[in-house]
């Protein structure tokens, strides 16, 4: 897990494989459009499976930490494969763990704009509309366009940039 001080974009990546390879993408466009960028692998935390036996036993040492990078991110991308139709469980593991932490949660994610990008060897439009959903159900602004792309259909560098200029051009609301 990378470490930062409040960038401008947080981009989180939910493999260790294609997904990644995306985010890094996004990161070196987010800093060729001037603004700081951190990547955040999430298959790279220790997190045990959430399950509130699992709870019992205490919040894990990476989650606090976890917290701190993404609240003082000013703005995430999230970069996640579609797994069985839906969100992949490294993300949604996460969001499990995260949603423990502290008396409420959902300020992590109220106002913040978020964009969606996916690289999915399926489909990958079910994960993005699920990720939407429940990004919108936690408060987030998340962009309008999203981005996917899969081996047939590669990323193009002009969506990634269309993509950025658009998360930029959105502020955190302040609730």
């Amino acid at each position: 897990m990378s470490t930062t001080n409040g960038s401008d974009v947080l981009v989180i990546a939910a493999s260790n494989g294609e997904n990644l390879k995306l985010a890094q993408r996004f990161v070196e466009q987010v800093q060729k459009q001037g603004n700081s960028a951190d990547l955040l692998d999430l298959t790279t935390l220790e997190l045990p499976l959430f399950t509130p036996r699992e709870q019992d036993h205490g919040m894990p040492v990476e989650v606090p930490a976890l917290h701190k990078q993404l609240m003082t991110a000013q703005r995430w991308v999230i970069c996640a494969p579609e797994y069985n139709g839906s969100i992949p469980p490294v993300l949604t593991n996460a969001i499990a763990w995260l949603s423990v932490q502290g008396d409420d949660f959902r300020a992590l994610f109220n106002g913040r704009p978020i964009a969606m990008a996916s690289f999915s060897g399926g489909g990958g439009m079910e994960l993005l509309v699920s990720l939407r959903i429940q990004l919108t159900h936690l408060g987030a602004q998340v962009v309008g366009r999203q981005l996917l792309s899969n081996y047939s259909k590669a990323a193009k560098d002009e969506s990634i940039a269309d993509l950025i200029q658009r998360l930029m051009q959105m502020s955190p609301l302040q609730l």
